[in-house]
């Protein structure tokens, strides 16, 4: 078997020398997700709650006949509330859709952007002045031209602690 260097149409950098991420939104700050983690972008608009769950579960969602697990990154960043929609039946969840270990899981974000390629010289690790709850859950930084894209862990994004029953 043999490994081909992809070229540009110019001999440029192939896909070899890049990494693709789905961007999302929190607040004003960019984050990316690893294209090949992501299954889907889709709108919760269904969540039913769970009794005693951890506050970053928002509840369970029915997408095509699969049970979803909603987790707000909002709540799994530490980051407050999002504001309450002004119209009346607005609750429309922009949700990103990842499956681990034969789980749904749907990421709920404040919007989601555009699909990304980045060169693999311009990845960094995470910085140091990163706040702590965000480094833990990311896995490196992006610097791009006015601001910063955060790569976002899914291991991490979704290795929720659960309390232990008494």
């Amino acid at each position: 078997m043999t490994t081909e260097r992809f070229m540009g149409d110019h001999g440029g950098p192939g896909f070899e020398d890049s990494l693709d991420y789905v961007t999302v939104f929190i607040g004003e700050q960019l984050l990316g997700l690893p294209i090949g983690r992501v299954q889907d972008v889709f709108i919760a608009t269904r969540i039913t709650p769970v009794p005693l769950a951890p506050r970053e579960i928002v509840g369970l969602l029915n997408l095509r006949g699969r049970i979803v697990t909603a987790i707000s990154m909002r709540e799994r960043m530490g980051q407050p509330a999002a504001p309450e929609p002004q119209e009346a039946g607005a609750c429309e969840l922009v949700a990103v859709g990842i499956d681990q270990g034969g789980e749904a899981f749907a990421l709920i974000v404040d919007k989601v952007g555009e699909v990304m390629r980045l060169e693999r010289a311009t990845y960094e690790p995470v910085p140091v002045h990163l706040d702590r709850g965000w480094a833990g859950l990311a896995k490196g930084v992006h610097r791009l031209d006015d601001r910063l894209l955060v790569v976002l862990d899914v291991d991490a994004i979704l290795n929720i602690e659960l309390p232990i029953a008494a």
